[in-house]
């Protein structure tokens, strides 16, 4: 399942978020990835260190834990903190699949990389190229969303980010471990959870809310790996 997330942050966070990022330095990407990423990588990262993209990555799960439609999409588990990237003139990066597994800075643990997130912080016009396509069995999508808003997709999938040729695309990335492992159940569980919720704000709470409630957590019980 692919899922245009609105509004995770609010125009004054991208600002603030956009000025701070600005003012701080960037290094390559290559540097934060294996032999295959660096071949086909060509942009600019904080790095994982920095003590500016640790408090910015703060603000972006706060901001996640507040809204109810990514929580209903992703059933976060875990995550990797965010990180954040810069690509312009010219730079890109081509086809390529994330990681299965990613390690958690500073804890010895290792995190299952079921979705990957892509949260933009420059809207469309701000620059040139930049779209992010996701391939999968249904074929190619093209994302480039409003400064503010998360692309939310399997990390199975191949993707690639295509040349920024004017202005500078500057995002955050990262990756979460789901409760629930598979796409379709996840995706199941997703849109039973949107029906009831359409059905409690038309109806009220009824009986049928409340079955269809307790189908949705049986599901969940039965599925959830925590």
């Amino acid at each position: 399942m692919m899922l245009h997330v609105p509004e995770v942050l609010s125009s004054t966070q991208v600002r603030e978020m956009r000025a701070a990022l600005d003012a701080t330095s960037w290094i390559d990407g290559r540097e934060t990835v294996g032999e295959q990423g660096a071949q086909v990588k060509r942009n600019q990262q904080l790095p994982e260190s920095s003590p500016i993209g640790r408090e910015l990555a703060s603000t972006v799960l706060a901001a996640l834990a507040r809204h109810s439609l990514f929580f209903s999409a992703a059933l976060p588990s875990r995550f990797v903190p965010p990180l954040f990237n810069r690509y312009e003139g010219g730079e890109h990066y081509g086809v390529h699949v994330d990681g299965a597994v990613r390690a958690l800075p500073g804890s010895g643990q290792q995190l299952r990389t079921d979705l990957s997130c892509t949260l933009f912080l420059c809207d469309p016009e701000d620059y040139y190229g930049g779209e992010l396509e996701v391939i999968d069995t249904y074929g190619s999508h093209e994302v480039k969303l409003p400064a503010g808003d998360l692309i939310l997709y399997p990390a199975s999938s191949l993707h690639r980010v295509h040349p920024v040729t004017r202005g500078a695309r500057v995002c955050s990335f990262f990756w979460l471990q789901s409760m629930v492992r598979n796409d379709q159940q996840r995706s199941m569980l997703f849109e039973l959870d949107q029906s009831i919720q359409k059905l409690r704000g038309r109806l009220g709470e009824c009986e049928e809310t409340v079955a269809l409630t307790g189908h949705y957590h049986n599901l969940l019980r039965l599925w959830a790996e925590v």
